[in-house]
């Protein structure tokens, strides 16, 4: 792969390549999602609420670490225009060298972790971690750039593989009496595999361009607000975590963890199938604005109405749904997971104004949504952390809604729409979601207070509450004449899709 300012000619126009895009990215997501879930629940049941806790403490700083080795060059490398070689180069000797300092620093600093815990094992665990930042640092490079190219296969053959080997690994090793190091071997073998198959994958290798200091320096400007950003998000995750340890226990750590695994579903999907396509489908674009305008306003639409009825799942099931599947002694994390719902949606918000605001070249707005995050964050979880994991989570909730808000207020302007179109965009799918949800709340506390959820039974009513939901929800929005018309696009286009495949399998079998 040589990449250069036009290596991607879409065939049949950008409008195409997105739409196959965000298939292949749901299909993507929908098998790397499927493999979580299972290897959730797998390890849940091996592993219990404190060796998870043990993990998750040990691992507290890797997250973090990571973003800083990555330092955001990627978002750079994408959105570059010219001397992209060069800039590609210059992006990986930067993250190398970065992963591998903070790998020597987090290694030295471990035990300081365990005393911060009171638990010699955890700073083990933080010291065999150590090494995921270079790993994760060398991915930075060939992931963007097939990011940029629009290589959907990163999608289709990265990340479900990504997952089926740590479920795999991980389940194996907890099954025979490792505890949290099987989360850490499984961590390692998913990257080491990450690594691999980003390289194999994106076809680029190093050294046609070079390394030039004066590029680092003009990478950076765009980058640094995109990376103040992600750093921000890592720093506040790692102080909950570490609040919620010393103050809640080890155990309660292990709950927050699971609950926020659960709540975090539909925000990983939206960033897994909508912002690997957005941003550099918005730096295309930008300069038309009116292309630019309505392609920001269809993608919010679609990032909502997707978010809105999970999130109205989770709240309404997930008390019941998580002991079920993960035992009972995890019923702490499903009342979590309820209380942390509004995560997804913020995340919604941010994912479509976000990409919008990068791809239009104006990164420094970004550190308005840094600040407010991290200082409401931090805020909002002392002052409910004292009402335990279900104040933790109404904390998350409200901070991630309100910089979702104010991250819509940022890229306005900057999209060029207003308020009255983003309320147009909004309101509709929201009233549905919050009847499907008046719906479906009383109609759970029925069933629990009357017949409870036990086994198999428990299963299949929790299946036909979460279809009532969802059923509740699409009626509703069939009223509206604008998603009227918008259901009925779709299934023309499936309609036209399905006959195209029929036809050029019939004349296969012709020829």
């Amino acid at each position: 792969m040589t990449p250069t300012g036009s290596d991607v000619a879409p065939e049949g126009g950008l409008g195409s390549v997105l739409k196959r895009g965000a298939a292949i990215s749901a299909l993507a997501t929908v098998l790397a999602q499927i493999i979580t879930v299972v290897q959730t629940l797998v390890l849940g049941r091996l592993l219990g609420p404190y060796e998870i806790g043990v993990f998750t403490a040990g691992s507290v700083l890797v997250s973090g670490l990571v973003v800083v080795a990555q330092g955001s060059l990627g978002h750079a490398v994408i959105q570059r225009e010219r001397d992209l070689e060069d800039a590609a180069n210059t992006a990986l000797v930067v993250t190398f060298v970065t992963g591998l300092v903070l790998a020597l620093g987090l290694a030295a600093a471990s035990p300081l972790i365990g005393i911060v815990f009171h638990d010699p094992r955890v700073g083990l665990i933080a010291m065999a971690c150590s090494g995921l930042a270079l790993l994760h640092a060398c991915t930075t490079v060939p992931d963007a750039l097939m990011q940029r190219a629009f290589m959907f296969r990163r999608r289709i053959v990265i990340d479900p593989t990504v997952s089926l080997i740590f479920a795999v690994v991980a389940i194996t090793f907890a099954a025979l009496g490792y505890g949290a190091w099987s989360m850490v071997i499984g961590t390692y073998a998913s990257t080491v595999s990450w690594v691999v198959l980003s390289w194999w994958l994106a076809k680029w290798r190093p050294l046609r361009g070079r390394f030039s200091v004066r590029m680092w320096r003009d990478m950076a400007r765009f980058s640094f607000p995109v990376f103040l950003d992600v750093v921000a998000e890592r720093a506040r995750e790692v102080l909950e975590q570490v609040l919620v340890g010393r103050w809640l226990g080890g155990s309660a750590l292990g709950q927050y963890r699971y609950g926020y695994r659960i709540a975090s579903l539909p925000s990983l999907g939206i960033i897994q199938i909508c912002s690997y396509i957005l941003f550099p489908a918005f730096s295309r674009i930008a300069g038309d604005a009116e292309r630019f305008r309505s392609a920001f306003l269809r993608a919010l639409t679609w990032i909502w109405f997707a978010a809105l009825p999970v999130a109205a799942l989770i709240i309404a099931l997930a008390p019941s749904a998580v002991p079920l599947l993960l035992g009972q002694q995890w019923q702490p994390a499903g009342r979590a997971a309820a209380a942390m719902a509004g995560i997804g949606l913020g995340v919604a918000l941010m994912s479509a104004a976000a990409e919008a605001v990068k791809g239009a070249g104006r990164s420094p707005l970004l550190n308005w949504m840094t600040a407010l995050s991290l200082a409401l964050g931090i805020f909002l979880l002392i002052l409910l952390i004292p009402f335990g994991l279900a104040g933790v989570g109404v904390a998350l909730s409200l901070s991630y809604l309100t910089v979702g808000v104010l991250s819509l207020g940022l890229a306005r302007p900057v999209v060029g729409v207003s308020w009255r179109e983003l309320l147009v965009c909004l309101i509709p799918t929201t009233s549905a979601a919050g009847a499907a949800l008046a719906v479906a709340l009383p109609l759970e506390r029925l069933v629990s207070s009357s017949i409870g959820y036990h086994g198999p039974v428990g299963l299949v009513l929790l299946t036909v509450q979460s279809g009532v939901l969802i059923g509740v929800y699409v009626a509703l929005l069939m009223f509206s004449p604008r998603w009227r018309t918008a259901a009925g696009e779709v299934g023309r286009r499936t309609s036209v899709l399905i006959a195209g495949r029929v036809s050029l399998r019939q004349r296969g079998g012709e020829a």
